[in-house]
């Protein structure tokens, strides 16, 4: 199980993840949420979010190839398109993914889904999957976890720590981080699908 371990592989991933999930810039949003008197519960958001973003870790490649017919070269091109414009969003400050969703019950919706376990977040996972070793990732997935419980918890004092210009230089770093990253792994995937199917 832990043949393929990897520390730069664990800590590329979880950069990835961190970029990806962004729970400090999601802070701003728990705040208004908890202002707004809904309940975030960060003991239940983070483990409902482990566990639909583990399911689909191990179950999203068979119901991609068995079902879609999709190889998980093809899906992680995919996924570096959608993180190349998560990373826009960032760097730009532009809305291209709108969120229209209701919001009911706010540690599910929408702290859980889209915020923590969204689109964003299962693609990654498949799309690490083309390059790193499944246990790597699972690491990387449960510090990312780890983290997000401890902001979630301590939202208020995140806050007050990194300042509203802390929290937007942040974002703005790992946007350029995800943009870099959104880059490698299409050319990486794009290889990949030529000398297969070459």
């Amino acid at each position: 199980m832990f043949a393929g371990l990897n520390v730069e592989h664990i800590l590329s991933a979880f950069i990835i993840l961190f970029a990806v999930i962004d729970i400090i810039g999601a802070i701003p949003i728990i705040i208004n949420l908890k202002e707004k008197g809904k309940n975030v519960n960060a003991t239940k958001a983070t483990l409902i979010s482990l566990a639909l973003l583990v399911a689909f870790f191990y179950g999203g490649e068979m119901i991609l190839k068995n079902i879609f017919h999709i190889d998980i070269e093809s899906f992680a091109i995919a996924g570096a398109l959608i993180l190349f414009l998560m990373a826009l969003e960032m760097i730009l400050d532009i809305e291209i993914f709108k969120n229209q969703g209701p919001i009911k019950e706010a540690t599910l919706v929408p702290l859980v889904f889209p915020l923590i376990a969204g689109a964003a977040s299962f693609t990654t996972l498949l799309s690490l999957r083309a390059q790193y070793e499944s246990i790597n990732i699972l690491i990387a997935l449960l510090l990312n976890m780890a983290w997000v419980f401890v902001v979630v918890k301590m939202t208020g004092r995140v806050e007050r720590i990194l300042g509203k210009s802390g929290i937007y230089i942040t974002r703005k770093f790992f946007g350029i981080i995800l943009l870099a990253v959104s880059v490698k792994m299409f050319t990486v995937n794009l290889t990949r699908l030529i000398e297969i199917n070459s």
